[in-house]
């Protein structure tokens, strides 16, 4: 016993002294862009942690936003069904706000909605009806955002650019869902113009759709863009959400 409290209390002051760390790069980009910090969310992207160490990272969160009310607690992210769907007793007491930031499949649907508020990776119609035929008996509508492959790199998901904007109008208009905006995975490369050129590309087409007129389409606003290594470069053009996984919790061990 005596042994593992100070572990557990080093781990959380290592998880909250990164999430500080954190948070001053979104606000030192959010000074330099001439942006409220208020305006950008942190988003824990927590592909394989454990339970134990997400409930930690949301303990010393919670602890530094009692001490500064200004700031927003952290969302999660789960990229994968079948942790999301592990993880989520070990943390329902602590009823975290949580995305599903990766791929889903029509069967998962069901499993998905038990634990998340927001679904950031719908890149088809498909997809778009399927979750709606699930929510359109909830009391509020589920926030969806449409993927969008900025990059056009073959590895990434996300609907192509040029087709965003017609995939948004018609996520928009399905009961049971609200179009809260679009995510994109940045660029993979060590040009900082090339990067920011695939984020204000999704800009543009958040601000066109946005201004469309569009039923369903005024509320778009969110852009879920830039992680760990280019959050910097997200937020100078827009970002509202930025995913971080090894800026909090390390480098993820190899699969």
């Amino acid at each position: 016993m005596t042994d593992t409290a100070p572990a557990a209390d080093d781990e959380r002051a290592l998880l909250a002294g990164r999430l500080a760390a954190v948070r001053g790069r979104v606000a030192a980009a959010c000074a330099a862009a001439g942006r409220d910090p208020g305006a950008v969310r942190v988003l824990l992207a927590t592909k394989t942690v454990a339970a134990a160490r997400v409930r930690a990272a949301l303990a010393a969160d919670a602890t530094a936003v009692a001490a500064d009310p200004t700031l927003a607690p952290v969302l999660i992210g789960e990229n994968r069904v079948q942790e999301l769907v592990a993880k989520g007793p070990a943390l329902a007491d602590l009823a975290p706000v949580t995305h599903l930031i990766g791929p889903l499949q029509s069967n998962k649907v069901n499993a998905a909605l038990r634990w998340v508020s927001c679904v950031e990776s719908v890149e088809s119609l498909a997809l778009a009806r399927r979750l709606s035929e699930r929510c359109t008996d909830r009391e509020t509508p589920l926030d969806v955002l449409v993927q969008v492959n900025v990059s056009g790199e073959p590895t990434k998901h996300g609907v192509p650019l040029e087709a965003a904007a017609d995939l948004a109008g018609a996520v928009a208009a399905l009961p049971g869902l609200r179009l809260a905006g679009f995510m994109t995975v940045g660029l993979r490369s060590p040009d900082p113009a090339a990067v920011g050129a695939g984020y204000a590309a999704l800009a543009t087409l958040r601000d066109d759709v946005v201004a469309s007129g569009a039923s369903g389409t005024s509320q778009a606003r969110e852009l879920s863009m830039g992680m760990s290594g280019d959050l910097e470069i997200a937020v100078r053009h827009g970002a509202t959400l930025v995913r971080v996984g090894s800026a909090v919790f390390g480098a993820r061990p190899p699969l």
